[in-house]
């Protein structure tokens, strides 16, 4: 029998495979998906299946395509509207945020004019409030108007200043300062509670609200800063005599500012000038500007040494 020739190694290593139709390339390491993937995703989105609407669907075709996710956002929508309103209503009711936005309704122009009323009230003459349709006009269109800006500010500031000066005399720590806050603020809540309760036992029907006493009992702070920095930079004397010139000023403007408030009311009410009961609103407007210079005092007299 005659053997088969065999093949040589050399034409065994030559040999190639040919590749069918949808086999891969041996010598390639990854297959190509790519024209797979493009058929398979235009299968999918082709119209009329169950794909996704095309892009260039109108609104009403993207509506009937998906009612269901369209009417849970217009559930949810519905809800949050309806959240907001309960959650505006209750700040409203414990915090007046939008009372609150007309006090600090201010601009540089007023700040600038208001501290010059502060500090000079015997050169204003005009000191009536305006009011726009039986609603009084923001504080930057009126500098009688008053403004929670400034007193916070001011209260801010004093705290700091109180610092500073008890740095330089290295007498500075938390604690204490902290209690020079808290006692200004506690001093302020007297004052408050205290108008409030003489305003209710001589039965004075007045607009003055209780941010407006907030308001007007903040301002000293201004004269308070000013008397502390006169008094670091120039010593007891000049403390004293910033100082005084500011309780001075902030008596006048008390008085000026309140008899307007408490007094009109009484007139308007057809009250004698001369009766008991307009007499007690009177010595009421006295106390209240009689004590801001007293407290001025109180609150930084041992801030300079």
């Amino acid at each position: 029998m005659s053997e088969a020739p065999h093949s040589s190694p050399a034409a065994s290593k030559r040999r190639i495979p040919v590749s069918q139709p949808g086999m891969a390339d041996p010598h390639q390491l990854f297959d190509d998906t790519s024209s797979a993937q493009s058929r398979g995703y235009g299968a999918q989105r082709a119209p009329g299946g169950l794909g996704y609407a095309p892009a260039s669907a109108s609104p009403q075709e993207a509506f009937l395509a998906d009612p269901v996710s369209n009417m849970a956002m217009a559930y949810g929508s519905s809800l949050a509207a309806q959240g907001k309103e309960l959650v505006d209503k209750n700040i409203d009711r414990f915090i007046p945020v939008t009372k609150l936005k007309y006090y600090f309704a201010v601009d540089t122009m007023y700040v600038g004019k208001k501290l010059g009323l502060l500090f000079f009230p015997y050169l204003h003459q005009d000191w009536e409030v305006q009011y726009q349709q039986d609603t009084p006009v923001a504080p930057r269109f009126d500098v009688n108007a008053p403004d929670l800006y400034i007193p916070a500010m001011a209260f801010i500031t004093y705290v700091l200043v109180a610092g500073l000066a008890l740095g330089t005399q290295d007498r500075f720590s938390p604690d204490l300062l902290g209690l020079q806050a808290s006692s200004a603020l506690a001093w302020l809540t007297l004052e408050v509670l205290a108008i409030l309760l003489s305003l209710y036992l001589v039965t004075v029907n007045t607009d003055l609200t209780t941010i407006d006493l907030v308001a007007f009992l903040g301002y000293k702070y201004v004269g308070m800063i000013g008397g502390v920095l006169m008094g670091l930079l120039f010593g007891k004397i000049g403390y004293y005599l910033v100082l005084g010139w500011c309780c001075v000023s902030i008596f006048v403007f008390m008085i000026r500012t309140l008899r307007l408030k408490i007094l009109a009311e009484a007139a308007a009410e057809g009250v004698p000038v001369r009766g008991a009961r307009n007499q007690l609103r009177m010595y009421l407007t006295m106390a209240v500007a009689a004590a801001q210079p007293l407290l001025m005092y109180w609150l930084t007299f041992h801030l300079v040494r």
